[in-house]
């Protein structure tokens, strides 16, 4: 029977210092195992890698790493290498986008170019770094951070088009390389309630005098809850370990709903959509 389990499977976890990434890297020591974690800042995520190896099962490893340089990228592999011998599995998470430049004419070509940067060509280039490590082991799975700004048009210039662009390298991936053992995917995740989330959308009240902001943002997603980094967490072991073994090339969108169709509040007043159903 095919557990969802790291055993045997060492990871290299992007972006992990908070957020997201730290909750992944969390999941992963929790299902066993072994873990490279890194962030620009090296306290920030040796503490991260403290904590779990103190409270999980997996040994977690602490590396700072810029995911844009290309030197920084090699001594990370390198690392996890020297560590554990192997890589079986790589998370790029790190990301990031510029709120400023949510429109076209808003984004100067130093922005565009800075998103594309982090959100496109630093997952290119840890996953051509990890790939020889991963063929001479046999194989493995890279999961790459998307978003629905790569799906459809909401904003965000420069980092919308980065995220759109991963599908593309995804799949590439998935295709050269699967003869190889190695697999490629994307999730595609909409509004993950971590804390810098939640305070985003506190500032915007607070700048607007709007109320109900989170409301109208709940308004977008059937249903009616945004999604945790937990839930993000499940997904991306799922990815990572052989209970996806047949999983390759694929776009996994998390989004509660979010990309199916238009604001509830629409829906239940043309088709009456909130008329519980009943049996007859």
């Amino acid at each position: 029977m095919v557990e969802l389990s790291l055993a045997d499977r060492p990871a290299i976890v992007t972006g992990a210092s908070r957020g997201i990434g730290r909750k992944i890297a969390a999941r992963f020591a929790e299902a066993g195992g072994d873990v490279v974690v890194c962030s620009r800042t090296y306290e920030d995520v040796e503490a991260v890698a403290t904590e779990l190896t103190e409270t999980h099962e997996g040994r977690v490893v602490p590396v700072e790493c810029d995911v844009t340089d290309r030197k920084a990228v090699r001594n990370l592999v390198d690392t996890a290498i020297e560590e554990f011998g192997d890589i079986r599995v790589l998370v790029n998470n790190a990301g990031g986008a510029d709120e400023s430049a949510n429109l076209l004419h808003r984004c100067d070509e130093e922005t565009f170019e800075s998103m594309v940067e982090l959100n496109l060509k630093s997952q290119f280039l840890l996953s051509k770094e990890v790939l020889p490590a991963m063929v001479a082991a046999g194989g493995g799975s890279i999961i790459h951070m998307g978003s629905v700004n790569g799906l459809f048009g909401i904003g965000l210039s420069g980092y919308s088009e980065a995220k759109s662009g991963l599908l593309a390298l995804s799949r590439n991936i998935a295709a050269h390389y699967g003869q190889h053992g190695i697999r490629s995917n994307v999730i595609s995740a909409a509004t993950i309630e971590t804390a810098n989330r939640r305070a985003e959308m506190e500032n915007t009240e607070e700048r607007t005098g709007e109320t109900s902001a989170r409301e109208r943002w709940l308004d977008q997603y059937p249903l009616g809850r945004f999604g945790t980094p937990r839930e993000v967490a499940d997904t991306t072991l799922f990815l990572a370990s052989e209970m996806s073994s047949f999983v390759t090339g694929e776009n996994l969108v998390l989004d509660g709903g979010l990309t199916t169709s238009l604001p509830t509040s629409f829906i239940n007043e043309v088709y009456d959509a909130d008329d519980q159903p009943t049996t007859n």
